[in-house]
């Protein structure tokens, strides 16, 4: 029998890696993140469980306690993988509430298997949590958990948060099982966004598909009150802060830029290889600015980390092809020998380097297509300590209501990208300072700290 828990999270993924020891032993460690950072004092606080996932196929490993925290894995059989997580929720959810950046492909066996894991993790909630507990349940893979959860145990507090966009109305409609999801969603007590926009979406999808009547944003579901609200997640500020400010890091950072043959002008990209990042967009953005003789080789040059994601989903095998295909074309019309106008890092990175990175870069470019919130921005802008530095970022990352004072594009619009860009690189030192001065205020007193206690206090005052 498991131990039982007053605070419980459900996410797709645990909070823990496993490692092999030296002499072949396996454990587990703590994986670095923000909503496992957020919520590490809550949850052993309150000797809480995490249920998630731990990897790999097939058995589950038995509960285990790590840094004070319930670890409770749940199995996924490689057709689940395949099915629940690659199918429904990366090839058929993700793409449509990113507006259908790349179209859904709808399988009635996917919509089966999200359904069976869907209630698999609802069962170990119901089994894990005290009475009356609080239970979080996140993301999009997991969207009927709230339902099937309330319907086990009706005496819990629980809450719902939505990493990733939520689409209007007319985009969602397309989903074959749209109700069930929004009845899904319906079980929390909150229901919780990044942006207004997607919490009025969902208020408002409630009376056009379901009938339900509401008011501001309580919907009422039978004698129940469900309330929606944007909650932007953040990061660590002062974490980041402190790992830029490190000596090791900077030392790191002068190294890059003489790597990168000291240019006047350093170009930052970093994200998942994914479509909705607007990589390759970019890419095209940079190259018509050497065609145009507005940035030269040499004087400029382009970084793009794009860290391997979701390689067995055909929309990110095409998209590597394009990206690499572009990057290639670049090189091969404007590069010298010794001197590569794009340097293209298809890996993961640890966090020191990243931030060297940051540290190394004039100009940030996150530029998605359509973007829940994209955490890279605001780790950026943590990461000049003499608050220089220029972010260039999309009008539809979620992060671009909080950090306005970015120079804000419209990625679909290639002469908007290169005039932003241009801006970013051509502005005074005084006014990069003015605008990071700002961005890195609202970033110390909107950490992800914050988002958590301000979630959990809404759905605690129920």
């Amino acid at each position: 029998m498991a131990e039982r828990s007053s605070f419980v999270v459900v996410a797709n993924r645990l909070p823990v890696d496993e490692v092999t020891s030296g002499d072949g032993e396996r454990q587990w460690r703590p994986s670095p993140g923000g909503l496992v950072t957020a919520l590490h004092p809550v949850l052993t606080e309150h000797r809480g469980t995490w249920i998630g996932w731990a990897g790999g196929d097939g058995e589950a490993p038995e509960p285990f306690e790590l840094e004070g925290i319930n670890i409770h894995p749940v199995p996924l059989s490689a057709t689940e993988l395949e099915q629940y997580y690659e199918g429904q929720s990366n090839a058929t959810i993700w793409p449509l509430y990113h507006d259908a950046v790349e179209t859904p492909v709808y399988r009635r066996r996917w919509r089966e298997a999200y359904r069976a894991v869907n209630q698999r993790f609802a069962q170990a909630a119901a089994e894990v949590a005290e009475q009356g507990a609080t239970v979080w349940v996140q993301d999009y893979q997991l969207q009927l958990v709230p339902a099937m959860l309330r319907e086990l145990r009706p005496d819990l507090r629980i809450g719902f948060f939505l990493h990733i966009p939520f689409p209007p109305i007319e985009l969602f409609m397309q989903m074959p099982f749209r109700a069930e999801i929004l009845r899904g969603l319906l079980g929390a007590d909150l229901v919780g966004f990044q942006q207004r926009l997607a919490a009025q979406n969902f208020v408002r999808l409630a009376r056009h598909l379901l009938g339900l009547r509401y008011e501001g944003q309580s919907i009422q579901v039978g004698g129940r009150k469900v309330k929606a609200g944007a909650f932007p997640i953040s990061i660590d500020t002062r974490d980041m802060e402190r790992m830029a400010a490190d000596p090791k890091v900077q030392a790191r950072a002068k190294e890059i830029r003489a790597e990168l043959g000291d240019p006047e002008t350093v170009i930052l990209g970093v994200d998942r290889l994914d479509y909705t990042k607007g990589i390759e967009l970019r890419l095209k953005a940079f190259r018509e600015l050497l065609a145009d003789g507005k940035l030269k080789v040499g004087e400029a040059v382009m970084v793009q980390v794009a860290t391997p994601s979701r390689e067995r989903v055909e929309h990110y095998r095409a998209l590597r092809v394009k990206v690499e295909r572009e990057v290639g074309r670049i090189n091969g019309e404007f590069s010298r020998v010794g001197v590569p106008a794009v340097h293209y890092l298809h890996q993961s990175m640890p966090k020191t380097e990243l931030a060297a990175l940051y540290s190394a870069a004039d100009v940030m470019m996150v530029t998605p297509l359509r973007d829940g919130m994209n955490l890279v921005a605001k780790e950026y802008v943590a990461c000049r300590p003499d608050q220089d530095g220029a972010l260039v970022l999309s009008e539809f990352a979620g992060a671009a209501t909080e950090l306005r004072q970015a120079f804000l594009c419209n990625p679909h619009d290639p002469d908007g990208v290169k005039e932003a860009l241009m801006r970013a690189i051509a502005a005074e030192p005084a006014e990069l300072k003015r605008r990071m001065r700002v961005m890195q205020r609202h970033l110390r007193t909107h950490d992800v700290a914050v988002w958590a206690r301000t979630f959990l206090s809404e759905l605690g005052e129920g």
